[in-house]
């Protein structure tokens, strides 16, 4: 006959286990614990915690005693993102490591959820439209609702109304059911995406020619053309230029101008155009302004490779803000123009 311990926690779920093991370790020894989980853990961990109950003390015992035995030598192993890359770490050079844990994690994020937060919506929407209505409702739950919103506006306007159909009728997902979307998910998505993913080479090229100067960046853009005008036109629609710096708004243009040198931005506007010009100094004080106008004037002529560097200087620092923000970066296609 089973002892009354024994059959206390027969009953008890994983969770329930895990919560009672935690309230028993307590603040000093669980705090430890508590900082490697995931915010999905550290909840699902509270709701069992706060539903536990009273719990005898030889139940306690008989815990730890079963935790004790399936963390032994011959017990059950925990294999894990973060004991793997701890293991590699220890048999082969960092960079190999770091190449194949990137692999492996896909976009990153600690959870699922986060990480299908960072894969670009067109992406998600695509692998998703495949997907059953109610599959892609409780994905669509778990993610950002800014995120869900992308994701939604990419998918077939039918299919669409059927997922948010099925978003109004749902109730609490149970665990077993958000588990195994999850598995899915990182069996039959994020592992592909991780292996597939690549960044398109445009692009790449694109960034590399941001930094040449304007006259070898011409040179490159015009060869090219002569080659593959395709290639051209979408390396030179994809590059963000200094003279892209009209797309900026006024608290935007404001923002760059407290983040750039006078001196350089003295230098990089003796090479803009007229448009350009008048924008940074209508967002300048007028004794400013005039200030600047009679720096540039005392300047005389400049050599094109200086006012390149500062013109440079100017856009990275623009991405810098962007990145950070605290300014927005209007694309070639508009989408992120503002209209007042």
């Amino acid at each position: 006959m089973a002892a009354p311990a024994d059959s206390a926690i027969a009953r008890m779920s994983g969770a329930e286990k895990a919560a009672a093991f935690m309230l028993a370790l307590g603040e000093d020894y669980g705090s430890a614990v508590w900082e490697v989980l995931t915010d999905e853990e550290i909840r699902e961990l509270s709701s069992a915690m706060s539903s536990l109950g009273s719990i005898e003390a030889r139940t306690v015992e008989r815990l730890f005693v079963e935790f004790a035995s399936e963390v032994s030598s011959v017990g059950s192993l925990n294999g894990s993102y973060d004991t793997t890359e701890r293991l590699l770490a220890k048999v082969m050079a960092g960079d190999k490591v770091g190449s194949i844990m990137e692999e492996i994690r896909g976009p990153a994020g600690r959870t699922m959820w986060d990480k299908l937060g960072n894969v670009n919506e067109t992406v998600l929407a695509s692998y998703l439209k495949n997907e059953y209505p109610q599959t892609v409702a409780v994905v669509l739950q778990k993610i950002k609702p800014e995120h869900a919103a992308r994701v939604l506006g990419c998918l077939p306007e039918d299919f669409s109304m059927e997922v948010v159909m099925r978003m109004l009728r749902m109730e609490a997902v149970q665990k077993d059911i958000l588990d195994k979307v999850e598995q899915t998910l990182r069996i039959e998505f994020m592992n592909n995406l991780a292996r597939t993913s690549k960044r398109d080479t445009h692009e790449i090229i694109a960034d590399i020619f941001n930094y040449l100067d304007r006259n070898a960046e011409t040179r490159f853009l015009s060869a090219l053309e002569d080659r593959n005008r395709d290639s051209a036109e979408r390396i030179r629609a994809l590059m963000f230029t200094f003279e892209d710096l009209i797309k900026l708004d006024p608290g935007g243009v404001q923002t760059l101008l407290r983040n750039v040198e006078k001196d350089k931005l003295g230098l990089a506007l003796k090479g803009a155009s007229d448009t350009l010009r008048d924008l940074f100094f209508s967002n300048m004080s007028e004794r400013a302004a005039k200030i600047l106008r009679e720096d540039m004037e005392a300047m005389g002529p400049v050599r094109l490779r200086d006012v390149d560097e500062a013109q440079m200087n100017m856009v990275n620092a623009a991405k810098d803000l962007a990145e950070a923000g605290e300014i927005i970066l209007a694309d070639n296609k508009g989408e992120d123009e503002l209209i007042y």
